[in-house]
């Protein structure tokens, strides 16, 4: 079993405090990033007027009505079962299936206000309400679907978020692994592996990921460009961010950013499987560049 770090709770923002500055967040270490606030943040570029108190208080307040049916259950699996319960039962949170790339799917605002939300977006509301009242909620990610994780005895129980919080076993969750990896079924150790829990960091760029690729596939170059960039405010030399800003800024016309962009990203993965088609992209930039001239 790995060692377990420590953790910050997602609901321990103050809540008079305005969310933090997206410059100052690359410097700070995984642990030290405020998940639910950051998350909250990727969302106030989308919703400029959010107030972050609100879901701040909404967390609390799914705490404190847990706490006295808590205290009825010792066992931590027995916890979780009364967490899930309330929240995918008794409030009403659920998977999207019908709009599955919807982006409010990925914005927690909304999906505190819909109660509709992907797999990420509500791991990362069942980890809020369950380390709000002491569980040590852990989220996965899992290869297709994210997921989470709670220690019990001498292992762990792996549920799924987008499902109810419905507890998956061994042989599911290899099953699960291995549509994503060309077929193998993962060993022990590999599925011991899978299941790592994920940095804070982690879990914000994928939410961004999932951003980007929902707009990329609209053609929505302006958000879509936003979230890569938004990537390298936590990971600087993230390279398939790096890459997609400078395709966002081709796409948009920035062709002094795209060939910045592109040229660090072919100078440091010279061979990456796509560097032939953006070797190409970077001659586009030069040709619009001369016809500017």
């Amino acid at each position: 079993m790995h060692p377990r770090r420590p953790r910050r709770s997602l609901a321990c923002m103050n809540v008079l405090d305005p969310l933090p500055a997206w410059p100052a967040l690359a410097a700070l270490d995984d642990d030290a990033l405020p998940l639910l606030d950051v998350a909250l943040l990727i969302a106030r570029d989308e919703y400029p007027d959010l107030d972050p108190r609100r879901y701040a208080l909404q967390v609390q307040g799914h705490g404190s009505h847990l706490r006295n049916v808590l205290d009825r259950e010792s066992h931590p699996a027995l916890k979780m079962r009364a967490i899930n319960r309330y929240l995918f039962e008794e409030v009403g949170y659920a998977g999207n299936h019908d709009e599955y790339y919807d982006p409010r799917n990925s914005y927690l605002n909304e999906v505190f206000e819909r109660r509709l939300g992907n797999p990420i977006s509500l791991a990362l509301v069942q980890m809020a309400v369950a380390r709000e009242v002491g569980l040590p909620l852990d989220g996965v990610s899992f290869p297709g679907h994210f997921l989470v994780r709670l220690p019990v005895d001498d292992g762990v129980l792996v549920m799924d978020p987008f499902n109810r919080g419905r507890p998956l076993d061994v042989d599911e969750l290899r099953q699960r692994a291995r549509a994503h990896l060309g077929g193998d079924v993962p060993d022990d150790d590999a599925l011991s592996q899978i299941l790592y829990p994920a940095s804070n960091r982690a879990i914000l760029v994928r939410v961004l990921r999932n951003l980007h690729g929902v707009y990329q596939e609209r053609g929505d170059w302006d958000r879509a460009t936003r979230s890569a960039d938004r990537v390298l405010s936590l990971v600087p030399d993230n390279p398939e961010a790096l890459r997609d800003r400078g395709v966002g800024y081709l796409e948009l016309g920035h062709f002094a950013g795209a060939r910045e962009d592109l040229g660090r990203y072919l100078l440091r993965h010279p061979r990456a499987d796509d560097a032939a088609d953006i070797r190409l992209r970077l001659i586009e930039t030069g040709r619009h560049t001369a016809r500017l001239h």
